[in-house]
């Protein structure tokens, strides 16, 4: 265990010890009972192999999120010390009218993995691989795909997708898709689930797969929490290659760099492929693809054959070459740094929306045409994800109904401490998202966009009826997930 500072230690036995005195809940007052003001009509507590916490500052923790914009209290955060305690607080909550959300690392933007007054499941202290086979790995939701991966390369195996980030939880990910520069190819990482474990709405534990219980694993893979917990994951996983070719292909305007990105995920020559836009010194924008070769030597990537018939500026390559992990591993000391500044702590409304790809130049280029660098902050870039929907197989992972389809982030940033622009993001926000919406697009339900349930609605379209059934069957009383506001 590593040591504690003397202030860190007393906080630390104060929540410990408050949370330990906890017998149940006053269904009135709506408040715990503790052997201080135990009185005769509570509802006992069901006992736990972990933690429930009751205190301020660990509620307090919960009530937040990469996007720093909304702040739900909670009444409570339980850190499960095994899959049984989820079941039993699950149901604890529905008996008791309160609600329930899973928390993994907290990185959505806009309140999806918080409650009111109700119950967090810190799902970060269910973090083990269970098992690694010939090419799938059992692990709990809570594991972060960091640990995970470091597990899989000691077999000489890796998932085949991986978000860019990725110390973000097998739990969460799964819960909203899993989007990677390797997507166009592979799909999203919920399309890798070979059979997961869920504890639905009803407090039931459920194995289900593609074989058994379809309904509920279709209806929870990217399904935001609406139907179940999930509690472990059986993961498709295959060989991994040593060391990972890196460039970077510079384009004068966004037109040609989409032109060169359709191009690439057509014949596959990358295995990777990520369009960026970062501020340019004369106030517009320098356009990028970040293009990636895995390999393992002795051979070698060929870089004539991998830039025939691209159109990026002559001379402009950068190249650089890392091993797989640490290319995979690439954006964990820059959220160190920003949370060491203190950049991570400001507000953080950003824009995820997946764009038509017969409308994605037109709309790109009406974006950019009057896009400042105030509008997005410092210090994120712009995203662009060429996809092809054919890969994705889960039915709740909404993507628009063609054949090419772009995910597109504008990753912002507001400053501290300023509302006024902080609601001119939010609405900027919101009259993109209807402008792509008009256009036949959808969002990734993980950024900052204000949305109703008629908004939710249209998102989901032809799988609307069925999410609907599903969240009667699975949670007939409404308890999971209240933060993305789908049934509100």
């Amino acid at each position: 265990m590593k040591n504690r500072t003397p202030s860190s230690r007393r906080r630390f036995l104060k929540g410990l010890f408050a949370s330990s005195i906890v017998l149940g809940f006053d269904p009135v007052g709506r408040n715990w009972i503790n052997t201080a003001s135990a009185q005769s009509e509570y509802t006992r507590l069901p006992p736990l192999d972990g933690v429930l916490h009751t205190d301020e500052s660990s509620r307090t923790a919960v009530a937040d999120d990469a996007g720093h914009i909304v702040h739900h209290l909670p009444l409570a955060v339980l850190k499960p010390g095994s899959v049984e305690d989820i079941v039993r607080i699950v149901r604890f909550a529905r008996q008791e009218g309160l609600k329930i959300a899973a928390r993994g690392q907290g990185h959505t933007t806009f309140g999806q993995s918080q409650v009111e007054a109700g119950i967090v499941i810190d799902m970060s202290t269910l973090d083990k691989v269970r098992h690694i086979g010939s090419d799938w790995v059992l692990a709990d939701a809570g594991i972060q795909w960091r640990a995970l991966l470091m597990a899989t390369l000691e077999k000489g195996m890796t998932p085949p997708v991986l978000t860019d980030y990725i110390g973000l939880s097998v739990g969460g990910t799964l819960s909203v898709g899993g989007v990677s520069g390797s997507s166009y190819r592979d799909g999203v990482q919920v399309d890798q689930v070979l059979e997961l474990q869920v504890v639905t709405g009803e407090g039931r534990l459920v194995t289900c797969s593609l074989d058994e219980h379809r309904d509920l694993f279709e209806n929870v893979l990217a399904g935001l929490g609406q139907c179940g917990v999930i509690v472990r994951a059986k993961l498709r996983l295959r060989p991994a290659e040593a060391r990972a070719r890196v460039f970077h292909l510079f384009y004068p305007d966004v037109t040609t760099m989409i032109a060169d990105e359709r191009l690439l995920i057509e014949d596959g020559r990358f295995d990777y492929v990520l369009g960026e836009a970062v501020p340019a010194p004369d106030g517009g924008w320098t356009y990028f693809i970040e293009a990636v070769r895995y390999y393992t030597p002795p051979v070698e990537p060929d870089p004539e054959s991998m830039f025939a018939g691209l159109n990026f500026i002559p001379g402009s390559v950068q190249t650089e070459d890392k091993t797989y992990f640490d290319y995979a591993d690439r954006l964990t000391p820059v959220l160190a740094f920003l949370q060491a500044s203190g950049l991570w702590n400001q507000p953080h409304p950003w824009f995820d929306i997946f764009v038509p790809g017969s409308e994605v130049e037109s709309y790109l280029n009406g974006i950019f045409s009057v896009l400042t660098h105030a509008d997005v902050g410092d210090p994120f870039p712009v995203l662009l994800f060429p996809l092809k929907s054919g890969r994705f197989t889960r039915p709740l992972f909404r993507v628009p109904d063609e054949e090419a389809v772009f995910l597109f982030d504008i990753l912002r940033t507001a400053p501290a401490n300023d509302a006024a622009t902080l609601e001119r993001m939010l609405n900027d926000n919101r009259a993109l998202y209807e402008r792509n919406r008009d256009l036949g697009g959808t969002h990734y339900p993980i950024g900052s966009i204000p949305l109703s349930p008629e908004d939710w609605r249209q998102h989901y379209g032809p799988v609307w009826d069925g999410l609907v059934e599903a969240k009667r069957r699975y949670d007939p009383d409404s308890v999971l997930a209240p933060g993305p506001g789908i049934f509100a």
